[in-house]
């Protein structure tokens, strides 16, 4: 909902009692810290971030065996939040290390594997290397057709992706064609109202904004915001963006 302080008191209360109840390598406790991490990490402060993600981590370390997919979880949590912070480098090390992991320990065509190849995607995208982020979404995408149902909103968040690097490669003809199909799939498969509906009018309004179509741009940023305004708090991040965007056009 975006009351992340409301969201932190919680998880605090809950990694207090796992703290008296559980021993100190516990798997739990990791859990928790990931918790907390993750709600920093949403408030944009990635030092208290990445302090509870590797806290997690180590618990994790002392627990598991070295294959085990919370491992995983783990240093791809560790990866999210070096990018964010603008470490590439350092989110690509991370990402890998989660991959290798998956790839040891699971079959070639789990959706596990696919999350993996989009976040080196993702990296690779805003690093500016858009040929390489497109052969790794594109790789997620031969997964994720292989392994779930045509309508399935994974795959829309990986045509999105596509449609994502088509549009800072300035090809706006293609980030339109895959933004469509994302959107397709997500009227299908999601209530009217739901967030990611909103994401999806947004991407679409910043194509027609990029290619010089500002009614349109206009029209599905405007889209955005209605389900935005419905579906969120009234101070949540998104608004803002979505505010944002209007001003532009």
């Amino acid at each position: 909902m975006g009351d992340y302080s409301k969201a932190l008191e919680f998880y605090e209360k809950a990694h207090q009692i796992y703290e008296k109840a559980l021993p100190p390598n516990h798997p739990s406790l990791a859990t928790s810290y990931n918790n907390i991490g993750g709600v920093y990490h949403d408030m944009g402060d990635y030092s208290k971030a990445l302090e509870f993600y590797e806290k997690a981590h180590k618990t994790y370390e002392k627990a598991l065996p070295p294959n085990h997919p919370s491992l995983a979880t783990s240093y791809n949590n560790i990866g999210l939040v070096y990018n964010n912070m603008g470490d590439y480098s350092k989110a690509l090390e991370f990402y890998e290390k989660a991959y290798k992991i998956k790839e040891k320990s699971l079959p070639p065509n789990h959706p596990e594997l696919a999350t993996s190849y989009n976040n080196i995607g993702l990296v690779y995208n805003n690093m500016g290397d858009y040929s390489k982020a497109l052969e790794f979404y594109e790789k997620a995408h031969k997964i994720k057709e292989k392994s779930l149902p045509p309508n399935h909103p994974e795959l829309a968040t990986s045509y999105n992706n596509i449609g994502l690097v088509y549009n800072n490669m300035g090809d706006y003809s293609k980030a339109l064609e895959f933004y469509e199909k994302a959107h397709k799939i997500k009227e299908k498969a999601l209530p009217p109202n739901h967030p990611e509906l909103a994401t999806s009018y947004g991407n679409i309004g910043e194509v027609y904004n990029n290619i010089g179509d500002y009614s349109k741009g206009l029209e599905f940023y405007q889209k955005d915001l209605k389900i935005t305004e419905k579906a969120l708090p009234p101070n949540h991040p998104s608004l803002a963006t979505s505010y944002n965007n209007i001003g532009l056009v």
